[in-house]
């Protein structure tokens, strides 16, 4: 099946085709800067690389249209004509409760994921607009949610239960609900895979270490905690997101220094995390480097983003009742030997050891990096979000 895979962001659009009869990615790109100048269509099928610059400014309509005219493109395209594609697969953030699972969009999928714009108002905006600019190019084609939240539904009520007022969860359906789903259940499955066993018997922790970061228990193949929440703010540090902090430190600054709430909601968002303790960069390669030269704001910054993933996993062994397997994946997760080995530090009384040498060599691809006699298995495994999507899209569709 020929599949459009579609990530719509508030001023971007990443896209994927995906031919599943023919091992995969056919083609790949990016429109980015919509609605502000000097828009960009970034292209590449294979060995080709195409890049093209419209000279004002466009919509996401128009973004769609550009991805779809660059992979018809006579030179740099793999189709003849659009109304090839079969089906589309969207990512969708945050989909609250309605959905458990992946969905073939109608009008009352998409009002659905109209409702939940408050509890993801920077995302789910922008993902609605890609599926409407979809129907409006290519109305005949099928469309697919995948969402960010769905394989965290079968967190248990005390998972996800916040210690507020009740009446907050019936009224407003103020719960955790996490974020990375589609990620987490792709390297859960695959680790499975790896150690050669169901895992319907596994106990796993997936840590997904991008510039936004998140860490999952996974017992039996379902999603049992994670340490995102009502929003992608809750958990652990992130580039420029602050984790877990005292909630009172809100209204603390915002009387202090005479703030709103928008103002404070942006402050933990985009200038707190590892921008906010090192006061120079939200890039973990950078934090590192500073780090080695001796910058003690940047080596705090790597001590506290580590130390938080640590206590993290622990956590999550004790809420299992045991550990078979922590994964590592995303930028950070699938690349960094250093971050790795400093999480894992101090955490061999409960199994996990890994082999320097593994652990070196595995920079963006599969391994694992254990020792021969850890009884816990750690693995790095690097995702495959797009994957997901192309699978339970034409799943659906079928």
């Amino acid at each position: 099946m020929i599949i459009l895979i579609l990530n719509s962001g508030s001023s971007s659009v990443k896209y994927q085709l995906w031919n599943t009869k023919k091992g995969g990615v056919q083609a790949k790109g990016l429109v980015s800067r919509i609605g502000i100048d000097k828009p960009l269509l970034e292209h590449s099928a294979g060995e080709k690389k195409y890049e093209h610059s419209p000279s004002d400014k466009i919509d996401h309509n128009q973004a769609v249209k550009l991805a779809l005219d660059a992979l018809v493109h006579p030179d740099y395209g793999v189709m003849k004509r659009i109304d090839e594609i079969e089906a589309i697969g969207h990512r969708v953030v945050h989909g609250g409760e309605a959905f458990a699972e992946s969905a073939i969009i109608d009008s009352a999928v998409v009002d659905a994921i109209r409702k939940c714009i408050p509890l993801a108002p920077l995302h789910n905006p922008p993902n609605l607009i890609g599926i409407e600019a979809c129907t409006a190019i290519l109305p005949k084609t099928p469309q697919v949610a995948v969402f960010d939240t769905a394989f965290h539904q079968t967190m248990p009520e005390v998972a996800y239960t916040y210690a507020l007022p009740y009446e907050y969860y019936e009224k407003y359906k103020v719960r955790r609900y996490g974020f990375h789903g589609t990620s987490h259940y792709y390297v859960a499955y695959r680790a499975a895979e790896i150690l050669g066993k169901p895992i319907e018997k596994l106990k796993i922790i997936t840590a997904h270490l991008g510039n936004g970061a998140s860490i999952t228990a996974v017992s039996e193949g379902k999603s049992v905690d994670t340490s995102m929440g009502l929003t992608p703010l809750e958990g652990l540090v992130m580039g420029t997101r602050c984790g877990d902090i005292d909630p009172a430190i809100v209204m603390f600054i915002m009387e202090l220094e005479s703030k709103s709430a928008k103002d404070l909601d942006n402050l933990m968002n985009k200038k707190s995390g590892l921008l906010g303790i090192s006061g120079t960069t939200n890039d973990l390669r950078d934090v590192i480097k500073a780090s080695e030269t001796g910058n003690k704001r940047a080596k705090l910054a790597l001590d506290v983003y580590t130390y938080r993933i640590r206590k993290y996993v622990g956590a999550y062994a004790a809420a299992m009742g045991g550990l078979d397997a922590v994964v590592f994946t995303a930028g950070v997760g699938e690349n960094s030997s250093i971050i790795r080995k400093m999480i894992l530090d101090k955490l061999e009384f409960m199994g996990i050891k890994i082999d320097d040498s593994k652990n070196k060599r595995a920079v963006g691809k599969e391994m694992d990096i254990s020792t021969s006699d850890a009884s816990v298995r750690t693995l790095v495994i690097p995702t495959n979000e797009e994957l997901v999507i192309a699978m339970e899209t034409e799943r659906l569709v079928k």
